[in-house]
């Protein structure tokens, strides 16, 4: 059982970074694109604003329209979506890229860390720094818009497509997260696109199907209450908001009842009134269903518009219709087309700004379509933009970073003197299928053979270049003059015979993996290919076995207590330099950092509620309902709410290859006096909400010494609880309000 730090104290400090024109300043005097062009200062959002009215007012009802439907043309664009440009005025449209983790559909990028592997981090400077460097690449590949970052999944359910996108479970880390990751996208002159709002919890039924007779069965609604919503799901919305996205991409899902690109309650009433959102909502590649109904309630921007594949689109043709009937208000188009051009203006987008690089869709189209095809004369095959400048460095320490040691028996990490190893596991070695794999949804399993560093779908990256676990592991035991063995079938493993292992090493490493994607849910969450029996195997062979795994987030460890596992070591998706981030770990160059931003459970069904899985013969078109009747009761809040359930690992849980002390003594310094309601005192609204809510109310700092003998990171966590007998129900035990990291050289003491 392993425990993390808990402070009863109902008082927290919220350390949000509020971005200034001095951190833009300082960070966009570094940033030179690989086109030369640097980003300018952010305007005032006033000053940004007034422009965007004056060029919205030069436009007619048709450019208006055009302001907020994705453009006409070839689906197979370079960008996964456009808006065309309005020459007149000199507007040069928008280029929207996919995804959160890189520029999806080219070449010459880099494929960063997933969200889950930064929220391993619990480092704001690395969640910033891989924010900024994300929107460097986006803007010197002409893209407008980065379709990123992801606060939803949060991770409702462990089996979750798509939760290796986003940043956990808990509101308060998601938060910090998108905080950084909007600060830093936009520094570089990128519009940020906070998805997918709200509680798109799952990938089954996100989207409506048809039956053979006809009938459509509507996508899943998640059906929630008003307090669960704003204190859980909101939340890390609520810091995109504040931190100045300028985009919010509405879900595939229903809420309530309602598809989440025509709510009106979470887009008019909580993202624009209470959050006072000033920027523009824009739906999901086809997740809008009606025209007047979606504007009224707050959609801004349809995509991909009639650049859709299918045809039917909302906006358009349809809006113009809506608006010369007065189905939908002169003033409301021209409140959408303002809200799309402020961003724009305010970034420095009309100076300047490179234009998307053609190569992007021949890259696209090859690994798509294959050479040769007809799809691919669309586009010459030309040398591709490289704008990945020296990001592999800063991806190789954020995926050491974001790695969680969580078992270590008798210091077998860090390795010292060894000097014969085996490289075990079909997870360890170069991906067979090549540079990138394409598949998701229904069809997708993952790529059998080869290291998995990054997540499918639309969020997945092309590789430029890849650093496996073997590649790395045999350069360094060369390097200090060793012997390395290697089998990678998990088949022939679990078999057990090893008859090309001789002799038995002295250390075994064996990478296991699991692979997720966006359009399907996880079957379970296992690691696999066979990968328990490759476990026992190895351990049955190997008495120092140290088990390496990728995987999304949450997965089952039922090997854990194994006594030949000496060591665990969960490193998520690292990106692309994967194997050099483990290598530096292995050898404690780098030390393990990591903390868990999830909890990992001893059974699948002790972790909380199951995914809504109905069979495909239902006929009720709104059969498909999932009741969210935990309320804020997941991840870790679920099991201290269940008393006696017990986790195998626990959210903020990670090992270091030091000790630390922590003082028994909190200090808490409340700021203005007791803590008073704040209708009692509101300042009102800015965006991101109640300005009282951002105010720090106080500040609790704690001595932490490192007590071993080696320099480490330390990660204290602060948690609230409430006093009991005054709190509402369906209030969380404890709930996580701060933390800090940093970096305590051998017997530092320091007041965090």
């Amino acid at each position: 059982m392993h425990r993390r730090p808990t402070y009863r104290h109902p008082v927290f400090s919220m350390r949000f970074f509020d971005p200034s024109s001095l951190m833009f300043l300082a960070t966009a005097l570094q940033y030179v694109s690989a086109v030369g062009v640097t980003p300018s200062l952010p305007l005032p959002l006033a000053e940004a604003s007034e422009k965007a009215s004056n060029f919205v007012s030069k436009l007619n009802t048709s450019e208006k329209v055009g302001l907020v439907t994705g453009a006409s043309g070839s689906p197979l664009l370079p960008c996964v979506g456009t808006i065309a440009a309005i020459e007149r005025l000199g507007f040069d449209g928008l280029c929207f890229s996919d995804g959160p983790a890189g520029v999806a559909r080219s070449d010459g990028v880099s494929v960063f860390a997933s969200g889950i592997t930064v929220a391993a981090t619990w480092d704001r400077r690395l969640m910033y720094e891989r924010g900024l460097a994300l929107g460097q690449e986006f803007r010197a590949k002409g893209s407008h818009v980065h379709l990123g970052p992801t606060a939803g999944p949060m991770g409702r359910h462990a089996q979750g497509g798509r939760n290796w996108e986003g940043f956990g479970p808990d509101p308060y880390l998601a938060g910090v997260a998108m905080n950084e990751s909007v600060s830093g996208i936009q520094a570089a002159g990128v519009q940020a696109a906070s998805k997918h709002y709200i509680c798109n919890e799952q990938e089954t039924q996100r989207v409506p199907s048809t039956r053979k007779d006809g009938t459509v069965i509507e996508a899943i609604s998640a059906n929630i209450d008003d307090r669960t919503l704003h204190e859980l799901y909101v939340w890390p919305f609520a810091n995109a908001v504040h931190a100045g996205t300028a985009s919010v991409m509405c879900g595939y899902n229903r809420v309530n009842g309602s598809y989440s690109c025509a709510n009106s309650e979470i887009l008019r009433n909580i993202l624009k009134n209470e959050l006072a959102f000033p920027g523009y909502v824009v739906s999901d590649w086809g997740a809008t269903h009606s025209t007047e109904d979606t504007a009224n309630a707050g959609l801004d921007m349809e995509m991909p518009g009639n650049q859709t594949v299918s045809g039917v689109y909302y906006f358009g043709d349809s809006l113009i219709k809506a608006i010369d009937e007065g189905r939908v208000s002169a003033d409301r188009l021209d409140d959408m087309a303002k809200r799309v051009m402020v961003p724009y203006f305010r970034l420095g987008q009309d100076v300047d700004f490179p234009t998307p690089d053609p190569a992007s869709g021949a890259s696209f189209l090859t690994y798509t379509y294959g050479h040769g095809s007809p799809w691919s004369s669309l586009y010459p095959e030309v040398p591709a933009r490289d704008v990945r400048g020296n990001h592999a460095q800063g991806i190789r320490e954020l995926g050491a970073a974001g790695t969680v040691l969580l078992k270590n028996v008798n210091g077998a990490l860090p390795l010292t003197n060894e000097t014969s190893f085996a490289v075990f596991g079909n997870d360890a070695p170069d991906p067979t299928l090549g540079s990138v794999y394409l598949v998701y949804g229904d069809d997708a399993v993952g790529n059998k053979m080869g290291t998995l560093d990054i997540g499918g779908g639309s969020g997945t990256v092309r590789h430029t270049n890849l650093v496996s676990p073997l590649e790395a592991l045999r350069e360094k035991i060369n390097f200090i003059g060793g012997r390395v063995q290697w089998l990678f079938d998990n088949d022939e493993i679990a078999d057990g015979r090893f008859r090309s292992i001789y002799p038995v090493p002295q250390v075994c490493l064996l990478f296991l993996k699991a692979f997720a994607t966006e359009g399907i849910d996880r079957a379970d969450i296992d690691f696999q290919w066979n990968a328990t029996m490759a476990v026992e195997s190895t351990a049955a062979l190997c008495p120092n076995t140290i088990v390496v795994t990728h995987g999304p987030g949450v997965a089952l460890m039922p090997w854990a207590d194994n006594e030949n596992v000496t060591a665990i070591l969960a490193a998520h998706y690292p990106g692309e330099e994967t194997g050099n981030s483990i290598a530096d770990v292995l050898w404690g160059i780098i030390e393990p950092s990591g903390r868990l931003p999830y909890t990992v459970p001893k059974a699948a069904s002790d972790y909380g509620p199951s995914l809504v899985e109905l069979p495909g013969t239902i006929t009720d078109p709104n059969a498909w309902q999932a009741d969210f009747v935990e309320g804020q009761m997941i991840d870790y809040r679920h099991f201290d709410a269940n008393v006696g359930l017990e986790p195998l690992y626990e959210f903020g849980f990670g090992l270091s290859y030091t000790n630390f002390d922590m003082g028994q003594t909190l200090n808490v310094e409340l700021i203005g006096g007791p803590l008073k309601p704040v209708a009692d005192h509101s300042k009102g609204i800015a965006p991101g909400g109640l300005i009282d809510l951002w105010s720090t109310v106080a500040v609790v700092t704690v001595n932490v010494t490192n007590s071993g003998h080696r320099a480490g990171f330390a990660v204290p966590q602060l948690y609230m609880s409430l006093p009991q007998d005054t709190t509402p129900a369906g209030t969380p035990p404890k709930v996580l309000r701060g933390f800090e990291k940093v970096l305590l050289e051998a017997s530092e003491m320091r007041e965090l």
